[in-house]
């Protein structure tokens, strides 16, 4: 999961404690199975703050139940994320990991050798050298916990949601090079990398607000219309947002037949129907805390798209801080 817009600030006007970005000790032994009790309240919000920008800022928006259950299939889609990205690691290990992690997660015993090979290759080699990560993976069997004891359907949702993201994740990763590089095609492939990484969030979204919302429940088709370029349009911004960066790394999510000023177009038109399926929320008498939750990052990635045509980098903080007071005070 990729779709954080939020440059790196301490939000404390948020009520969101700025992550601590400690480097793991690789030499360190980590054992996934030393806590194994759900999550409570603090250790959600603690996790999200140390793995997430935009995330940590929003969830909190929401009302119960939908903080715990968006909270938790976040940290699982991070946990995903992690695997996926795996700096420290190949691309035959990454992929191992995602198929397993995806097995763990779908069987009805996460004791098979199959399930639990991805807690393995984490025990025996960190995938990564952050400190925020490595603790989300140690109680990655919490949050699992946390999971069984959501609501069925929400659980259901979030499971199936989560389980469809890690396996189109483990198909990209296996198109990589050993260190990580890759080339999509053209926008048919950026559209399906997209799809896998954010549109399938934006569709579990829908489900979990229909769930906690009988009215959105009625608006459930239009929404789901939307929820995928929804969720594409945060990710194009991301893309365009750390193209530079990316491309050291070999990673170029940006097709190179296509202008980038097409891929900013087609953002632009994403975060439109991302507009709308804010306002088809409230018109479904969806909670205020929902409506805000989508349109915080929409709005932030408008901004930071408009700041990239200016040939600028990222929002400053006090423009991020401006538009955070309007969205929660409306």
């Amino acid at each position: 999961m990729t779709t954080d817009v939020t440059p790196d600030l301490e939000l404390r006007s948020a009520g969101v404690v700025r992550a601590a970005r400690d480097r793991y000790q690789c030499g360190m032994t980590m054992n996934v199975e030393t806590e194994t009790s759900a999550l409570t309240q603090d250790e959600i919000a603690s996790l999200l703050a140390k793995t997430s920008r935009t995330f940590a800022l929003t969830i909190p928006l929401l009302p119960e139940p939908l903080t715990t259950q968006v909270g938790i299939a976040y940290l699982l889609l991070r946990i995903a994320d992690t695997l996926e990205d795996a700096p420290r690691w190949g691309r035959d290990r990454r992929h191992e990991a995602l198929v397993s992690f995806a097995s763990w997660l779908g069987g009805r015993s996460s004791s098979t050798s199959e399930a639990r090979r991805w807690i393995s290759l984490v025990e025996k080699d960190a995938p990564i050298d952050d400190a925020g990560c490595m603790q989300l993976l140690r109680r990655s069997e919490g949050v699992r916990a946390s999971l069984d004891a959501m609501e069925p359907r929400a659980a259901r949702a979030v499971r199936d949601d989560v389980i469809r993201t890690t396996r189109k994740m483990a198909e990209f990763v296996a198109r990589q090079s050993d260190d990580g590089a890759m080339q999509l095609d053209d926008v048919p492939d950026l559209e399906a990398y997209c799809y896998a990484v954010a549109g399938i969030v934006g569709e579990l979204l829908t489900v979990l607000f229909a769930i906690a919302t009988p009215s959105v429940e009625n608006e459930r088709p239009s929404l789901m219309a939307l929820a995928q370029w929804f969720g594409e349009g945060l990710q194009l911004v991301n893309i365009l947002k750390d193209a530079n960066a990316d491309a050291k790394e070999g990673r170029l999510y940006l097709p190179r037949n296509v202008p980038r000023a097409e891929i900013m177009q087609k953002a632009r038109a994403d975060l439109a129907k991302a507009q709308d399926y804010t306002a088809l929320l409230s018109k479904a008498s969806a909670p205020p805390g929902a409506r805000r939750f989508c349109e915080l990052p929409v709005r932030l990635a408008v901004a930071t798209l408009d700041r990239l045509e200016a040939g600028e980098a990222k929002l400053p903080r006090d423009e991020v801080l401006r538009i955070f007071a309007e969205v929660t005070s409306s």
